[in-house]
């Protein structure tokens, strides 16, 4: 989050180069950021996978069809060709990563870049954990400048897993050297959460449970599986969404104002969230799996009838839970967490629901109802906010209309927002951890949702284009006037 500071040149190690996030994520991101001269322009990038048909030029290809329409073609080459190298591994063998080892040595002499590596594990979740032993006996962990290891989500499938993997890689790495990334933090909005409680006291006065009735913290996808039935099958909505982007946003959310502005300090109060949660009861989950339906005009199938899902699957597609927090800020307050695939639209939203006005001061006025204040922080799209108020209606009748307030990035500022990988790829480079998930905060979460998987529980179904299923609404009746407002 460190901003204005000139970044270090060093060597951004791929592994994994060949899949789906280097093409749709990291290209564009690295690419846009040396354009800007967030980068340094003497950063270079390896590019590591099995594939022995891959040379520098096909990855350079590969890297100039991700980058269409980030720049002039030109220059999207001469970049591809200047910054990108490819180096073939086979498997984990002991020979492959001593090469790899001199591959970034002899990469680091040409272009002078003081022996800082960045080594970003963009692989399956099987491949992790023998990756980082390998790259540990390969001694590719300390060198002449700074080595930084990025390891993507999920961070185990669950506390036992989770364990293993945080000492696997303490064997190899410092806790100040692994940068456990979760793009929802690097987003522009999520930072803005911390500014907009803790820099405006309007707000922060009012961010407990004398003022607030019920929090709602949503992540919707248009979109099923798209061909990550494999990975899915063995994830689920609830590893997949809840225990790391849904929980990340619920810290944040909750915490106490930290001691200061620094990885540490956030970290400890997102800590504290986490062992307040009351453990989770069986009757306030509610699991879901989308059947046939409609995406617009356009019929998509159910969730069973993907290509690679079995056909009698219970794999949830869709969680939706009500979470306590007992602690002196929030004892009393539902927290309900919601995340589901094939819904009606794509959104990521916060939603605070404030209490009722303690008075009747219209009771007596026919007609004349009031509603509670609501205040929702939109992630995406569209990021903002909108803040609900009564107002009188014109005319004589006395009568309360609900008005909204709104602020729109876009509308303010005129361009699109950064991806989270834009503002996580640069605190890398400059060592700052306050946006990425500590060992602490991964084994703190998967404790508590651990005890819900692989019990047998009902998985109820909801049609594709939908809100998800009707049995959501028995938990939802806190939260149903921030719907409804929308």
């Amino acid at each position: 989050m460190q901003s204005g500071s000139r970044t270090e040149p060093c060597l951004f190690v791929i592994i994994g180069v060949t899949g789906d996030l280097a093409r749709r994520k990291l290209f564009p991101a690295l690419f846009q950021l040396m354009e800007d001269g967030l980068l340094s322009a003497r950063c270079r990038i390896l590019g590591v996978a099995r594939d022995d048909r891959m040379t520098d030029e096909r990855l350079r290809a590969l890297a100039r069809a991700a980058l269409k329409g980030f720049g002039p073609k030109t220059k999207v080459r001469r970049w591809c060709a200047s910054v990108l190298h490819y180096q073939t591994i086979a498997e984990t063998t002991a020979i492959g990563y001593r090469e790899l080892a001199g591959r970034i040595a002899q990469l680091d002499r040409l272009h002078g870049l003081g022996g800082n590596c960045v080594l970003y594990l963009a692989l399956p979740p099987s491949a992790v954990e023998p990756t980082i032993e390998a790259l540990g006996a390969a001694g590719l962990v300390r060198g002449r400048g700074f080595t930084r290891l990025v390891i993507e989500k999920p961070f185990g499938h669950d506390l036992a897993s989770a364990r293993r993997m945080n000492a696997l890689a303490h064997r190899h790495f410092g806790e100040a050297q692994i940068y456990r990334i979760d793009h929802y933090l690097g987003k522009e909005s999520v930072q803005n959460l911390l500014a907009f409680r803790f820099g405006n006291a309007l707000f922060e006065s009012a961010w407990n449970r004398d003022h607030i009735a019920s929090v709602a913290i949503t992540v919707a996808e248009e979109l099923g599986v798209e061909g990550r039935a494999r990975y899915y099958e063995q994830s689920g909505a609830l590893r997949d969404m809840v225990q790391n982007h849904l929980t990340q946003l619920l810290t944040l959310t909750a915490m106490e104002p930290p001691a200061a502005f620094n990885a540490d300090s956030i970290r400890f109060e997102k800590v504290k969230v986490l062992k307040s949660v009351a453990p989770i009861r069986n009757n306030v989950v509610i699991f879901g799996q989308y059947g046939p339906g409609r995406e617009g005009r356009k019929r998509v199938p159910g969730y069973r009838q993907e290509p690679g899902v079995p056909a009698r699957s219970m794999t949830e597609t869709f969680v939706a839970m009500r979470l306590a927090i007992d602690n002196w800020r929030w004892q009393g307050v539902p927290f309900y967490l919601t995340t589901g695939k094939r819904l009606a639209r794509r959104v990521t939203e916060i939603t605070i629901d404030f209490r009722s006005p303690p008075v009747a001061l219209f009771r007596s006025v026919h007609g004349c109802a009031t509603h509670a204040n609501s205040l929702v922080i939109t992630l995406q799209p569209n990021e903002g906010f909108d803040l609900s108020f009564e107002v009188k209606s014109p005319g004589e009748q006395f009568t309360l209309q609900t008005q909204h307030m709104d602020f729109r990035y876009a509308e303010m500022f005129g361009r699109d927002l950064a991806s989270g990988y834009d503002t996580l790829l640069v605190d890398v480079v400059q060592g700052d951890q306050t946006l990425f998930v500590h060992a602490d905060e991964t084994e703190a979460a998967w404790r508590l949702y651990t005890p819900l998987i692989g019990k047998v529980r009902p998985v109820h179904s909801y049609a594709a284009g939908g809100s998800g299923p009707a049995e959501r609404a028995r938990l939802m009746k806190s939260a149903a006037h921030g719907a409804a407002r929308r």
